[in-house]
């Protein structure tokens, strides 16, 4: 099975499902794992990818936690996860192997669920989950928050943009150092449809004084593109 589970979880009360915490068994050694378990009758589940460990990213940063909570809000299963070289997370941070650390954790969830998988990502986590999504199969969506374009005098290209084979929806500040904002609408643009960029108004890469405002964004889009016929 892909991405099994190791020993050691610990499950906790939470209104919208159990919180549990366990490892998976990932390409590089364990990967350290926090899921909403959400409700039965949820259409769809959801893994949500940190950003760069580098700049002290884990599962548990606010942007991340703050996306989490409006999946978990609709009742659906939840998985966080430490990229490998991250918290308990075993192996070593590499850059782009973290592709197989996601395709891990939409193992898991695939496997443990079957259900569609609208998933998201910040910042790194988005460049990582997207590109680990573009070929797994069960893919409804995902959204990707404060996806870099340019940082420490490098840009990003995501060549493989063109064919992405679900809606995409992408949210970033206006003010986001990572982002240059022509650069930022010349990247999504090549992204094939449905794509939406929504730009925070004041907002900066962590979505500073803005989390609220994000968390509407993405909520609303999952509204909009998944429930409307639930």
């Amino acid at each position: 099975m892909a991405g099994s589970e190791s020993a050691g979880s610990v499950a906790v009360g939470n209104a919208a499902g159990a919180l549990r915490s366990f490892f998976l068994d990932g390409p590089a050694g364990r990967l350290e794992a926090l899921l909403n378990e959400g409700r039965d009758e949820a259409p769809f589940a959801t893994v949500v990818c940190h950003p760069h460990p580098k700049g002290g990213g884990t599962m548990h940063n606010k942007v991340v936690y703050h996306a989490a909570k409006v999946f978990s809000g609709l009742g659906w299963p939840v998985l966080r996860f430490n990229f490998r070289g991250t918290g308990l997370s075993e192996g070593e941070h590499d850059g782009a192997a973290e592709v197989e650390d996601v395709r891990t954790a939409l193992g898991w969830v695939a496997d443990a669920y079957e259900k569609p998988i609208v998933a998201a990502g910040f910042s790194f986590g988005a460049a990582m989950g997207l590109r680990a999504a573009l070929d797994f199969p069960g893919i409804a969506g995902f959204a990707a928050l404060g996806l870099p374009t340019h940082a420490e005098g490098r840009d990003y290209a995501y060549p493989y943009f063109p064919s992405l084979p679900f809606p995409t929806l992408f949210v970033s500040g206006d003010r986001d150092r990572y982002a240059p904002l022509e650069q930022l609408r010349s990247v999504t643009a090549a992204a094939a449809s449905p794509s939406e960029l929504v730009l925070i108004a004041g907002g900066d890469h962590f979505f500073l004084g803005q989390l609220p405002a994000m968390q509407a964004t993405l909520g609303e889009w999952l509204h909009t593109r998944f429930l409307k016929d639930f």
